[in-house]
C-alpha cells in the first residue's frame, strides 16, 4: 500500500534550503530594526529615504512648485531614518558604515560586541541625536568620535568597559541633554571634564568604581536636574561638590561608603526634590534648605544614625518624606537602638 510523506518533510522540500540573509532592509523603510544573533556584519543596503531631504545640487532651477491643490494629493517626505541592530554578534563597524545616510537620527548598537569604534564612523550623520551603545566591549573611544555630532541629545554608554573620561570626547556636544555612563569601569571624573556640557539634564555614573570625587568634577553644569552616584565607592566628597549643580531635583548615592558629609554640602541645592543616601555608613545628616514647595523625598535607610538631638532637630526642621522609614533605625545611644529614626525625631521626650 502506498504511504503518504509526512506534511513537515512536504513541506520542507518545498521551501529554498538555501541561507536567507539576515536582517535584510525593506524599500522606502523609515526605521530599519535587527536583533538576528548571528549578525557579524553590520547590513549594508539600508534605506534611502533619509537622502529625501538633502540641499538640492547646483545646477538649472527647479521647476515652478504644484498649486496646493496637487501638493496636499502627495505622499509626504519620509521622516529621518532610525537604525536598531542590537543583540547581535557585531564587533567590527567599518568607518564606511553609515555612509549615505545624512538625515540618520537615532542610532542603537546595544548588546553587541563592539570593542573598538573607527574616529570617523559618525562623520556621514550630522543630525543624529541619540546614540545608544549600551552592553558592549568598549574601553575606550577615539578622542575625535564625537566631532561632527554636535546636535547629539542622548548619549548612552552603560555597561561597557571605559577606565578614563576624555575631554575631547565632551567638547563637541553643547545640546547633549542625556549622558549615561553607567556600569564602566570609571576610577575617577577628572575635573571640569563635563564643563563643555551646558544643556546636560541627566548624568549617569551609577555602578563604576568611583572611590572619591575631585573639586570641580562636576563643573559647567549648571542645568544638571538628575545625577546618579550609586554603587560606587565614595567615602568622601568635597564641601563644594554640589555648587555647580543649583538645578539639580534628583541626587542618588546610595550604596556607596560615605562616613560623614561636609557640614553645608547640600545648601546649593534650593530645587532638590529627591535625595536617597541609602545603604552608607553615616551616623549624622546633612540635609539642603527647606524647599519652599513639594517636601523633599528622602531615603537614608541602612546607616548607622545616632538618634541625638543634631539627627532628630535636623529631621523636624526640613520635614523631609522618609521613603524607607521602617528600615531607618537608630543604632545608638543604647535606649534608642533598632527603633525607628522617625518615631523617635517626633517624640516628646526626647529633650530636643
Amino acid at each position: 500500500p502506498s504511504r503518504s510523506l509526512p506534511p513537515l518533510l512536504l513541506l520542507l522540500l518545498v521551501l529554498p534550503l538555501g541561507p536567507a540573509a539576515p536582517c535584510s532592509p525593506q524599500p522606502n523603510a523609515t526605521r530599519f530594526v535587527c536583533t538576528e544573533p548571528t549578525l557579524s556584519t553590520f547590513p549594508s543596503g539600508l534605506p534611502p529615504p533619509a537622502l529625501a531631504r538633502l540641499p538640492r545640487p547646483p545646477g538649472p532651477p527647479p521647476p515652478p512648485a504644484l498649486p496646493a491643490a496637487f501638493t496636499a494629493l502627495a505622499p509626504p517626505l519620509p521622516p529621518a531614518l532610525a537604525i536598531s541592530v542590537e543583540f547581535t554578534v557585531l564587533a567590527t563597524l567599518l568607518p564606511p558604515a553609515l555612509a549615505g545616510l545624512p538625515r540618520l537620527q537615532e542610532l542603537h548598537l546595544s548588546s553587541n560586541r563592539l570593542a573598538t569604534l573607527p574616529e570617523a564612523l559618525l562623520r556621514p550623520v550630522p543630525t543624529l541625536r541619540v546614540l545608544d551603545l549600551t552592553d558592549n566591549l568598549l574601553a575606550d573611544l577615539p578622542a575625535g568620535i564625537f566631532t561632527g555630532t554636535g546636535h547629539l541629545r542622548h548619549l548612552v554608554l552603560q555597561g561597557n568597559r571605559l577606565r578614563v573620561l576624555q575631554p575631547a570626547w565632551f567638547r563637541h556636544l553643547l545640546h547633549l541633554c542625556w549622558l549615561n555612563l553607567a556600569a564602566n569601569a570609571l576610577a575617577e571624573v577628572p575635573p571640569e571634564v563635563f564643563r563643555p556640557l551646558h544643556s546636560l539634564r541627566s548624568l549617569d555614573l551609577s555602578h563604576n568604581r568611583l572611590a572619591s570625587l575631585a573639586p570641580g568634577a562636576l563643573a559647567g553644569l549648571r542645568a544638571l536636574e538628575r545625577l546618579d552616584l550609586e554603587g560606587n565607592r565614595l567615602g568622601t566628597l568635597p564641601p563644594a561638590t554640589f555648587a555647580p549643580t543649583p538645578a539639580l531635583r534628583l541626587l542618588f548615592l546610595p550604596d556607596n561608603e560615605l562616613r560623614a558629609l561636609p557640614a553645608g554640602i547640600f545648601v546649593p541645592l534650593r530645587h532638590l526634590r529627591v535625595l536617597d543616601l541609602a545603604r552608607n555608613r553615616l551616623r549624622a545628616l546633612e540635609l539642603p534648605p527647606r524647599p519652599p514647595g513639594p517636601t523633599l523625598d528622602l531615603d537614608i535607610s541602612g546607616n548607622p544614625w545616632v538618634c541625638e538631638c543634631p539627627l532628630l532637630a535636623l529631621l523636624r526642621r526640613v520635614a523631609p518624606r522618609l521613603t524607607a522609614a521602617r528600615d531607618t533605625l537608630c543604632a545608638s545611644p543604647t535606649h534608642y537602638r533598632g527603633q525607628e529614626v522617625a518615631a523617635v525625631s517626633w517624640a516628646g521626650d526626647t529633650g530636643c
